[in-house]
């Protein structure tokens, strides 16, 4: 598996794919902005796994801040409240 980086040398700290200097808020931009993932590998020289790498550090990132909601199957289905 990929690893995501810090080192305060590169890219004033950001967090990147390991072994690049490309960091994961850009992966997350061109997404933002409509590259599949695909394009992503061929423009910057990457493998799925470092682009999916990214992708999971930047939601493990929010779950830290944000942990994710317990949410009951009846209440998704159902859309009814749990008491």
């Amino acid at each position: 598996m990929a690893k995501i980086v810090t080192n305060p040398k590169i890219l004033l700290g950001k967090p990147t794919i390991e072994g690049t200097r490309i960091a994961v808020e850009l992966i997350l931009n061109l997404i933002e902005h409509g590259q599949t993932i695909p394009e992503i590998m061929d423009d910057y020289d990457l493998t799925e796994d470092q682009i999916k790498a990214a992708i999971k550090y930047a939601r493990k990132s929010i779950q830290k801040e944000y942990p994710p909601q317990k949410a009951f199957a009846h209440e998704i289905f159902t859309r009814r409240k749990h008491r």
